[in-house]
């Protein structure tokens, strides 16, 4: 069950396919709607079910949340699933947390380690020893060099860069773009290059 309705959700239903097609895998049962939106027809081919209807008909079903699914409705750890499209490069020394999902033409990198719920949208670079912790997103493009610390609940913008050995504090938001050269106080919205803080989040 890919958990979620939204436009990032429709795309993750490709990504299963694309993995099947490689390797069949999963068995696709629909989407969970979080709001009860749409509940009863289909989406890209798939049915949308309401939220504990899922949950109970389904109780052996893998979870897979969308970005955008609300930490409010809670999804049994236990039951969190990873998608990693086939196009994406992920050293056998990494460590890929619960309910991650990684986008097509992205590179996990040697000893890296992503926490749960780590959304990454097409083509990012997460080097070598780095440490991504729980609910964390990184638009396309996001590049970051070796030993980067990102602290949960960070927002990193399209195409952003962060050199190595530098640390994003706890929910922080890095704009599109931005180049990071020195660590990130929790709570920050960086912006520009160099990066620079334009305000606390």
């Amino acid at each position: 069950l890919i958990a979620g309705v939204g436009v990032h959700s429709l795309e993750m239903a490709e990504i299963v396919e694309r993995v099947n097609h490689t390797t069949p895998t999963w068995v696709l049962l629909g989407f969970p709607s979080p709001d009860g939106s749409q509940v009863g027809g289909t989406s890209n081919g798939y049915p949308v079910i309401g939220v504990p209807d899922a949950l109970s008909r389904y109780p052996d079903a893998v979870l897979i949340p969308a970005n955008d699914w609300p930490r409010s409705l809670l999804l049994p750890r236990e039951r969190l699933g990873s998608l990693i499209d086939p196009s994406t490069f992920v050293s056998r020394t990494a460590r890929i947390g619960p309910g991650s999902v990684l986008y097509p033409h992205s590179f996990v990198g040697l000893n890296t380690s992503l926490g749960e719920r780590v959304f990454c949208l097409s083509g990012c670079v997460i080097n070598h020893d780095c440490v991504l912790e729980d609910h964390i997103v990184l638009a396309t493009g996001v590049n970051l060099a070796g030993s980067v610390h990102v602290e949960a609940d960070c927002y990193l913008g399209q195409s952003c860069t962060v050199r190595q050995q530098f640390r994003i504090g706890r929910g922080s938001l890095i704009g599109m773009g931005s180049v990071v050269i020195a660590d990130v106080p929790p709570d920050s919205v960086i912006v520009g290059n160099p990066g620079r803080i334009l305000k606390g989040r």
